[in-house]
């Protein structure tokens, strides 16, 4: 019994043996650029600028991808031993850069369903500060200096952790602390004036979709007959397809960017929370 997922069993044929000819997640990647128009999302985030509240664009993108979920559930599967899974929580790793270095931490956010844009800023706001700072910040930065601590243990103590993901289930505490174990990763490259890329899903854990935020750009859209450049911001994403159909991930994308096409709708609790019940 997993502690991060309930076992999927009403799947179609079709997804119950995908996993079997393509066992592992790089195997199963595909790939899409989604670009975001930006002017909507600078406006919202200068309105709430004005009013006293600072909204980040990594916290609509965070909280459009949050609500999106709680509309179309199956992006919240993952898949272990050729098992589809239906996760117990919505989790986001993120790295954080450390105060002064180049280097950073990398560990995760916990979200509700129900959480609006606001409180992913605020959770967002909490996970930085409390990761910027020297040293061990968090569990995961803990567990990787155990494993480097004494020679010969990374080896083995990866090994175990893979074999013991793979047929069990790790325990809750590890799960926890694992930035490999969650519902996507999200890197906004912007931040450091970088262009977007396709990051690849890692085989170990259970992360089934990857975004990457990059700098905007300039996208050729025909209006009336004519050509215009719309200035968008770039998506890459990197998704197991073995999750869920093409046609349900296109959906829950296009619903993706109504969200940050109006970010107000971001705002309250929202209106639906379908849950994953086919297990």
């Amino acid at each position: 019994m997993r502690k991060d997922g309930r076992l999927v069993k009403n799947v179609p044929a079709m997804y119950a043996v995908s996993p079997y000819f393509m066992v592992h997640r790089h195997d199963s990647q595909n790939m899409i650029e989604v670009n975001i128009p930006f002017d909507p999302m600078a406006k919202y985030v200068h309105e709430k600028r004005a009013e006293g509240v600072d909204i980040s664009y990594l916290a609509l993108v965070i909280a459009a991808f949050l609500r999106t979920t709680a509309e179309f559930p199956y992006l919240n599967r993952f898949i272990v031993n050729k098992k589809i899974y239906a996760r117990n929580e919505f989790a986001v790793g993120m790295v954080v850069l450390k105060s002064g270095d180049l280097d950073g931490t990398m560990n995760k956010m916990h979200f509700q369903l129900e959480d609006d844009v606001f409180e992913v800023q605020r959770k967002i706001t909490e996970y930085v500060e409390a990761n910027r700072e020297q040293g061990d910040t968090n569990s995961t930065d803990k567990i990787i200096n155990i494993l480097l601590g004494i020679p010969g243990l990374l080896t083995v103590g990866t090994a175990l952790l893979r074999f013991w993901d793979l047929h069990f289930g790790l325990p809750k505490a590890i799960v926890d602390a694992s930035p490999f174990h969650n519902t996507m990763v999200i890197t906004n490259l912007s931040s450091i004036r970088t262009n977007y890329i396709y990051h690849h899903v890692y085989d170990f854990g259970t992360t089934s979709m990857i975004a990457a935020m990059g700098n905007t750009i300039e996208v050729p859209k025909r209006v009336k007959g004519e050509i215009v450049f719309e200035k968008c911001m770039p998506i890459g994403l990197v998704m197991d397809e073995r999750i869920c159909s093409g046609t349900y991930y296109a959906r829950a994308f296009n619903r993706v960017s109504v969200y940050l096409k109006d970010p107000h709708l971001l705002e309250g609790p929202p209106k639906v929370v379908n849950h994953d019940e086919t297990y």
